[in-house]
């Protein structure tokens, strides 16, 4: 075969999994199987005929050939891509693009995800909409909304089962936080040990089974005394403003704590992680709404070298 005949699909993936160094984060940048992946990168080797990667165990590493084609293919792939939007009426990529996201985790992306795109896309409009994970992951799989900013907590299963499969990318791992009344006696110290929550009064979540406990410490060896119950983040954080109990927060809220609140870490036993992910469609975003997904990475980022 000559290489004139590769795909553009194949020269993507061969992209993808340069500069991923591994197949299988390759697989997950693109939302394709690790299977596909190498299906693509057994092809593009087969029309050069020359091998293009070195496997080895920590990952990949591009041959002289390699090197040879990543930096044409390059080239290529980024004047297609200009083409396609210019076509779409779009050089500047702008456009409206749809954004779902949990209250707890994009309460303060949000805004500066928004705030610096009108700085640096002015022609990008994002339309925003809040929902509880299923019902975004819903909207997106109808395409309903483009991107969704939702959280993830142990032991981190897959978030979604149905067809067609949809991509969720790590945007940032920390810890669980408490929010606690000012006047707290455990306010005073810098972190809260977590034998000290025993005997705790709660402001916790309205439901039942897991969901009444959301805002309760995970884990405690006791039966905990629930004092309010709230749906919204902002109301409880408030409650704890009043001296009506605790609370646990995300990290990503600790910027919008209300006066008479502190956020503290906790100590002692297993650290409550929560992971914050960006979900898409598998196909990965272009145009306006790859714009959007750099400004809430950008946003994250931002945010956790403030925090």
């Amino acid at each position: 075969m000559d290489f004139r005949d590769v795909s553009l699909t194949a020269l993507r993936v061969f992209r993808a999994v340069a500069e991923q160094g591994t197949f299988t984060a390759a697989a997950e940048s693109l939302g394709y199987t690790q299977s596909a992946v190498s299906s693509q990168i057994a092809s593009i080797e087969r029309v050069a005929d020359a091998r293009l990667l070195d496997r080895r165990r920590e990952g990949v590493r591009l041959t002289a050939a390699g090197h040879l084609v990543l930096r044409r293919a390059s080239v290529a792939l980024d004047e297609i891509d200009r083409a396609a939007r210019e076509l779409s009426g779009l050089p500047d990529q702008g456009g409206t693009v749809r954004v779902g996201w949990l209250p707890s985790v994009g309460a303060v992306l949000m805004p500066k995800a928004i705030a610096a795109l009108r700085v640096s896309h002015p022609g990008i409009t994002m339309s925003t909409r809040e929902g509880g994970t299923p019902a975004l992951l819903r909207a997106l799989r109808t395409g309903s909304i483009d991107l969704a900013l939702i959280s993830s907590a142990p032991p981190f299963r897959p978030l979604d089962a149905e067809s067609p499969s949809l991509v969720f990318q790590t945007l940032t791992e920390r810890s669980l936080c408490l929010a606690l009344p000012a006047a707290h006696p455990l306010a005073r110290h810098d972190n809260v040990h977590v034998a000290d929550l025993r005997g705790q009064r709660w402001i916790a979540a309205p439901g039942s089974g897991d969901d009444r406990l959301m805002g309760v410490w995970p884990g405690l060896d006791e039966r905990p005394e629930i004092a309010h119950t709230a749906q919204d983040w902002l109301a409880k954080l408030h409650l704890v403003a009043a001296g009506c109990g605790l609370t646990t927060v995300p990290v990503a809220l600790s910027g919008a704590a209300p006066e008479g609140v502190v956020i503290r870490p906790v100590r002692g036993g297993a650290q409550e992680q929560r992971r914050l992910l960006l979900a898409r469609r598998r196909h990965p975003p272009q145009g306006a709404t790859a714009q959007v997904a750099e400004a809430l990475r950008a946003a994250v980022l931002e945010t956790d070298i403030i925090l």
